[in-house]
């Protein structure tokens, strides 16, 4: 299609979303009800999400696109976790409304914020002979997610080496 100008080239790396790390494997029209669409639309691959593509169309403003992390981002990102202040809010809905609104940019240096957080909030609770409260534990899961997820691939490491290295860094 003319004049359409699309921000993503075929293999890119994006975050997408809920759907994190995509790889963009093809830009172009879609059959909808067998008939070639109008729009341009990016098939992007979910890379941690096997046996799905995601088709989008390559203006939507819907959804949360952008390039993931660079490696030297990632590298600062990471040299500075310890500057990165955990969330203070005390009650545990104004925290939840907290960790909704932080995972909604898919911004890691945010992400980081809720896993440095819930990290701390772990650890007192271990001492006090007590576990994590489910929404602790499904915020620090899916913050972790996105973040591994993002930086494994511009430091061409796997999830769990990120998180070993992230997690150094927090303690």
């Amino acid at each position: 299609m003319k004049g359409v100008i699309t921000m993503f080239q075929v293999g890119d790396y994006i975050i997408y979303g809920s759907n994190g790390v995509c790889k963009v494997e093809e830009i172009g029209p879609i059959k909808i009800g067998g008939v070639l669409s109008k729009k341009e639309y990016y098939f992007l691959l979910p890379i941690y999400v096997k046996g799905t593509m995601v088709y989008t169309p390559v203006d939507s403003e819907k959804t949360v696109m952008r390039p993931i992390i660079s490696k030297k981002a990632a590298h600062e990102l990471i040299s500075q976790i310890d500057q990165i202040e955990p969330i203070n809010e005390l009650e545990d809905r104004e925290r939840e409304f907290v960790y909704r609104k932080l995972m909604k940019t898919y911004d890691c240096k945010e992400l980081i914020k809720i896993i440095k957080t819930i990290s701390i909030r772990k650890k007192i609770r271990e001492e006090e002979g007590k576990k994590l409260i489910a929404t602790d534990e499904k915020y620090l899961n899916l913050a972790k997610d996105c973040v591994l997820g993002e930086l494994s691939i511009p430091l061409q490491m796997k999830r769990e080496e990120v998180e070993e290295f992230i997690l150094q860094k927090i303690d």
